[in-house]
């Protein structure tokens, strides 16, 4: 069933916190109503049974609060986050450059109107009167404070505007200290003795007495470079030539992050508009021009150039890190030459295609191993030193034969045997932490059983389930 909003009826956004719906945002109908944020949901429901509710996305809302910090450097350099819902900005000097404070606050709001966002933005000499504003003052209107103002603006405002506690609100309020103005009437060393200094640090941040910075919010750094050609090429010598140029000024870019690129794009424009992109998978994480340079040559032999390119960018779409490292003689030997190889044939049949073993901590013959992709994993250093153990593993195959010895003539896959040599037995318990339905039957007997046919199996017997399987098949 379908459910309509309406957006002049109560709304709110809820989010789970330790099993328990609460209030996460709420509209103004439903500030209306008495509900507050952090309000159990059951709680408001039972206080107002229409209110419309929906889940939070605390990860879309991070990654749009990011997009709006990025726009608001429109107005200001200086641009960083207030919380989980909020921008501070520091428009020193800045705000002539749009006609003054209040023709700059109207093309915030204009503009953020336009986008279908509704902002509450205020404007002071400091960043608490300027958030005290935003929350609890006209916001909508555009609560501002002109120089001069800022006791008179926030003092009417409850005392929770000073960014305190709640715990800390709630005792003030049941002093009868309901507003700004009437903590600043209080003596200063009475608020010391009952609160401690958050309370006189966060009301002289507040009235300026004491300074907060603003910590802009910085750009991550965007790993791509771009070239556009005088006259366009079509030639694979020439892209190629083009992609090294590229690549030089990438790497640079990744080194000075210390990064490397997992995954590059290459988009290539040609003339009549249309373009192309080219993908790059890498088996490691890289920086170095010279080795990326010849993997792109498949991808570029496949370009169709038209009646030419005239601009070629270049852009690393996944990075991880990479720390420089210490060369020395006594280093390792280097793997270079097998990750490209694994980048040439992951870009063909997949990176996730090709695969390595690597061992397991396990005594069971077919959990004593993991399969992992090759460019996802290192290669082991060393395997255990174990009983040999056969080159094939399958699953147990039943084989009839009777008795705690192996057999000494037994059928397996419509062949006869004969034993001629047996080695064993090697007793190997099940691991009883895992519900493994393959063992249990309990305990293994494995034995080596050399034929007269020449085959070298790997035969268990299972004394508590009398049976005999073959497991495995030596070289």
């Amino acid at each position: 069933m379908l459910r309509h909003l309406h957006l002049d009826a109560p709304f709110a956004i809820t989010l789970r916190e330790n099993n328990t719906e609460r209030l996460y945002c709420l509209n103004d109908a439903a500030e209306q109503q008495g509900l507050e944020r952090g309000m159990g949901l059951s709680d408001a429901r039972a206080l107002f049974p229409d209110l419309q509710s929906r889940s939070a996305d605390p990860v879309a809302d991070a990654r749009c609060l990011d997009m709006l910090l990025r726009w608001a450097k429109r107005y200001c350099p200086w641009v960083g986050r207030d919380g989980r819902d909020g921008l501070v900005l520091d428009i020193t000097g800045s705000a002539h450059l749009r006609g003054g404070e209040a023709a700059l606050i109207e093309d915030m709001r204009v503009r953020l109107m336009r986008a279908g966002l509704t902002a509450r933005i205020g404007l002071a000499d400091t960043r608490g009167a300027a958030w005290a504003l935003a929350r609890f003052g006209d916001g909508s209107a555009g609560g501002r404070a002109a120089g001069g103002e800022t006791k008179a603006r926030i003092g009417p405002l409850p005392v929770a505007a000073l960014r305190l506690p709640g715990k800390t609100c709630t005792v003030l309020e049941r002093l009868g200290i309901k507003t700004i103005a009437d903590l600043i009437a209080l003596p200063r060393p009475t608020l010391t003795r009952r609160f401690g200094t958050d309370v006189l640090m966060r009301l002289d941040q507040a009235l300026g007495a004491q300074p907060e910075e603003i910590s802009p919010q910085s750009d991550p750094p965007h790993y791509g470079v771009r070239m556009t050609l005088p006259e366009p090429i079509g030639l694979e010598a020439d892209l190629m030539a083009g992609v090294a140029r590229l690549l030089e000024r990438l790497c640079d870019k990744l080194k000075a992050q210390e990064q490397g690129a997992r995954v590059l794009e290459l988009r290539l424009r040609r003339v009549d508009q249309g373009a192309q992109v080219l993908e790059l998978r890498l088996a490691r994480p890289m920086r170095d021009a010279a080795r990326i340079g010849p993997l792109f040559a498949r991808n570029i032999g496949s370009v169709e150039a038209g009646f030419g390119i005239d601009q070629m960018r270049l852009e690393a779409v996944q990075v991880e890190s990479l720390p420089m490292q210490q060369i020395t003689r006594t280093s390792g030997a280097s793997s270079d030459g097998l990750d490209d190889l694994i980048t040439r044939l992951g870009n063909r049949i997949g990176l996730d295609n090709i695969i390595r073993f690597l061992p397991a901590d396990s005594h069971i013959p077919e959990r004593s191993f993991i399969v992992s992709p090759a460019a996802y994993s290192d290669p082991a250093p060393s395997w255990p030193v174990t009983k040999d153990r056969p080159i094939r593993l399958f699953p147990p195959e039943p084989i009839a034969a009777h008795g705690s010895k192996p057999p000494a003539r037994f059928r397996w896959r419509g062949m006869f045997f004969s034993s001629q040599r047996v080695t064993g037995p090697e007793r190997l318990a099940p691991e009883w932490w895992f519900d493994d339905p393959n063992w249990r039957s309990g305990l293994r007997d494995y034995w080596r059983v050399e034929t007269a046919q020449g085959q070298r199996l790997w035969l268990f017997h299972t004394p508590q389930n009398p049976g005999w399987f073959v497991q495995g098949e030596f070289a």
